[in-house]
């Protein structure tokens, strides 16, 4: 969570409570005042939750390459023991062809 998101919730807040004693005085400017602090409290969050999802993808975008390229190193490896295996049953059948003709 970043100080936008903080903030924002916090104009938010003071807003509803401005508005409220507004209200209850009778005072068509505070009460307008907190509605404004409101939006502007809403609008800070949201900007503040943008902030937080450009985070994210720069983050995913950062590590992505070092993923792809664990995961063609394991397929690489694999496929190398894959080979072994099978040229390693070849070699055994052979062996035991041999022998039994021998």
């Amino acid at each position: 969570m970043n100080t936008d998101k903080i903030t924002g919730k916090v104009e938010q807040t003071v807003g509803k409570v401005k508005e409220g004693i507004g209200e209850a005085v009778g005072s068509q400017k505070l009460a307008n005042s907190g509605v404004a602090d409101q939006v502007k409290g809403a609008a800070k969050e949201t900007w503040g939750n943008a902030k937080d999802a450009a985070q994210v993808v720069a983050d995913d975008r950062r590590t992505e390459p070092q993923r792809k390229a664990d995961e063609a190193r394991h397929t690489v490896t694999g496929k190398v023991e894959h080979a072994k295996n099978v040229v390693n049953e070849k070699i055994d059948e052979m062996r035991d062809k041999n022998r039994r003709t021998a």
